[in-house]
């Protein structure tokens, strides 16, 4: 798994299928995947310490990030505060951004991605983020069990 030491990913088109589902109560819902779930747990079982990192602030992220039983979770990240969230963890652990892995999907994870040690996307994210260099473009769309698809690649190096 090459020197990765923290996996951070971003949560709507990513964990999820990025739709934002409202009740007529005004209630929100968010699909995620039990694969990338797991995913996560077996990178914490390698050693690596896990997170997310995401521009939303929701009860709904806390209760995954809280079952799950993930390292970090940081909310509400937004102009940029993705990699500056990132750089606070990487301190706090004493490792360089070079030993993250960070998968993410839209514009506001590009300045995280490009600094990143490893970046990988969904297959349907957004073109200026498929063409970050040494991106790796998953087979599997945000919410269909790309960020297992990633980790899986990360633990067979």
């Amino acid at each position: 798994m090459s020197n990765i030491k923290l996996f951070l990913t971003d949560v709507d088109g990513t964990l999820t299928d990025g739709g934002m589902y409202y009740t007529a109560s005004g209630d929100v819902m968010k699909k995620f995947n039990a694969r990338d779930g797991m995913g996560l747990q077996l990178l914490q079982r390698a050693g690596v310490r896990v997170g997310i990192v995401t521009s939303e602030n929701t009860p709904i992220v806390s209760t995954r990030a809280a079952k799950l039983g993930l390292d970090y979770l940081v909310q509400g990240s937004r102009d940029g505060g993705k990699l500056t969230a990132a750089l606070d963890i990487c301190g706090e652990l004493g490792i360089g951004i070079d030993e993250v892995a960070y998968i993410g999907d839209d514009v506001n994870c590009a300045a995280l991605l490009a600094a990143a040690g490893v970046r990988a996307c969904p297959a349907d994210a957004v073109p200026e983020v498929k063409g970050i260099p040494g991106m790796r473009v998953m087979t599997l769309r945000g919410g269909e069990g790309c960020v297992r698809e990633f980790i899986n690649q990360l633990l067979e190096e």
